[in-house]
């Protein structure tokens, strides 16, 4: 039977309770815990540093239309790629990152983003182990997201047989009892605090919640209709005229270039012409940008504006 699109967000819904505390996930997550070996770790899901994951999906983002950060974390992606851990503590990235997350263009990506690369996946391999159920599918999913799947896959057929020998229910209650004793025994003392995702599982097991039945109570938050079908409120606070300065043909001008420009002076730059964001401009910035830890490319987007003082 094929999962439909309600169990497929309820089946979400738990992992992003998992990863980010929130039914509809946290965007613009950003994290870094010692001993990761994921290095940072950004939004919806695990999408981390180490991996490549990161990378992919801010390619993606910067390349998408209206991408309004896209100017400023292009000049991260050959960091990215290479896996330049040093990104784990550069806090102007981790302030882009955070601030792409209200972005509904980053929202959009990260959808499509998780479901190409964990989703799709997912179903499929579930398919051909001849698990179809909405909580099974669920399980191995948050397994595609977290990572270890296979190594958990083959300890329980090794253990326990195939699903299509003692049937998708057991195997998937053998699975989740293989995966939390994995995970409690795990010299990654970070793996170990993460056995609740099992505890949640087994709770959802023993209430024979098997195709996700709506409402679920996932570790104390409550996934209804309500919860799948809200789209969180996008109100923009950014004043009108807060707009990325760049070097374009007309030259930008307004009170925001002569903002920037009179900062800059004020931190020591000259400024020999003020009839617009010009090279002379554009400049400074770098300059200012170079000194301040910041991606230097001649923009003035929120992060140098806030270096700035603006």
């Amino acid at each position: 039977m094929a999962i439909t699109d309600l169990q497929k967000k309820a089946a979400q819904a738990i992992v992003n309770i998992f990863e980010t505390g929130r039914p509809q996930g946290n965007y613009g997550s950003v994290t870094l815990l010692a001993g990761d070996t994921g290095h940072l770790t950004y939004g919806r899901s695990q999408t981390t540093l180490a991996s490549g994951s990161l990378y992919l999906l801010i390619q993606q983002y910067c390349d998408a239309p209206g991408a309004y950060y896209a100017s400023e974390l292009r000049p991260y992606l050959p960091g990215l790629a290479n896996r330049d851990f040093s990104l784990d503590n550069d806090a102007s990235f981790r302030s882009l990152l955070h601030a792409a997350g209200d972005d509904p263009v980053m929202h959009d990506t990260q959808d499509r983003f998780f479901d190409r690369e964990y989703w799709s996946p997912c179903v499929s391999t579930a398919a051909s182990m001849g698990i179809q159920g909405a909580l099974g599918t669920s399980v191995i999913y948050d397994s595609f997201i977290q990572g270890a799947f296979r190594i958990i896959r083959d300890l329980t057929n090794v253990d326990h047989g195939l699903a299509s020998a003692i049937g998708e229910q057991a195997w998937i209650a053998a699975y989740v009892a293989e995966r939390r004793n994995w995970l409690a025994t795990n010299r990654n003392t970070l793996l170990q605090r993460t056995v609740y995702r099992m505890d949640a599982f087994t709770r959802l097991m023993s209430d024979g919640k098997w195709d996700l039945a709506l409402p679920l109570t996932v570790l104390g938050q409550t996934i209804d209709e309500g919860v799948l079908s809200a789209t969180p409120l996008r109100a923009a606070a950014h004043p009108p005229d807060e707009r990325v300065l760049v070097v374009a043909t007309p030259l930008m001008r307004g009170p925001d270039v002569l903002a920037v420009q009179q900062a800059l002076e004020q931190a020591g730059f000259t400024i020999s012409d003020h009839s617009g964001y010009g090279p002379d401009t554009a400049a400074a910035v770098k300059q200012f940008q170079a000194q301040h830890g910041l991606a230097v490319d001649g923009a003035v987007g929120p992060a140098t504006r806030a270096a700035l003082g603006l």
